[in-house]
């Protein structure tokens, strides 16, 4: 497991983008207290995750719409076709921590 940051860093609601391991991944506080992590990238248009909208448990692209369940990493609408990774996350003493194999086992292209 690797720290990402603080958990006091993302405020509920919200989205940061960290390089882990030469992977950028989007860490999300979602309005249910967890927190999730996805590679930031839509697998519609190979943009940033990061750069859209909390919204319960899924994250929007800013581009195109397509959101993505931050549980399983399923695109629930159009254009999206195709999941994103979701990585594990543990909190440890107010740390957030990551794996980089996705429990989904969705690998990133």
């Amino acid at each position: 497991m690797i720290r990402i940051c603080s958990t006091e860093d993302i405020p509920k609601g919200s989205v940061i983008s960290a390089e882990v391991e030469g992977t950028e991944v989007a860490v999300v506080h979602a309005e249910d207290g967890n927190f999730y992590a996805v590679r930031d990238e839509c697998s519609h248009a190979a943009v940033a995750l990061s750069e859209g909208e909390v919204d319960g448990c899924t994250l929007e692209c800013w581009l195109h719409g397509s959101r993505f369940d931050l549980r399983t990493g399923e695109p629930s609408g159009l254009p999206a076709t195709q999941p994103v990774p979701v990585y594990p996350v543990e909190i440890r003493d107010g740390d957030i921590f990551l794996s980089l194999t996705p429990s989904n086992g969705v690998t990133a292209p």
